[in-house]
């Protein structure tokens, strides 16, 4: 049985006196990001069990949880100039000639 996107979630759970948060997603990217990271620093991100419908469960360190204010068009247009101007372009995609 596959899940809808509506059924397909990540919660990040940690208290206050936690120094670990614990990530469940079934998000393929989140997951693999989390692979990478367990695999560059197994004694502090690791697999705690693998969920149904291909979910897992990964702890981390409760720092690593972090959030950010949205990117303003000024922002993000001044990291393009910067990107720009050290030789980095943008990829075109799959429908741009």
């Amino acid at each position: 049985m596959r899940l809808t996107p509506e059924e397909r979630e990540t919660i990040i759970l940690f208290s206050d006196a936690d120094t670990e948060a614990n990530v469940y997603t079934h998000d393929v990217k989140l997951i693999a990001r989390l692979k990478k990271l367990a695999k560059q620093y197994p004694d502090q991100v690791y697999e705690e069990r693998k969920e149904h419908e291909g979910a897992v469960s990964y702890n981390v360190p409760k720092r690593c949880v972090q959030i950010h204010a949205p990117q303003t068009a000024e922002r993000r247009e001044a990291s393009r100039q910067r990107a720009r101007q050290h030789g980095f372009q943008r990829k075109p995609t799959a429908h741009e000639p």
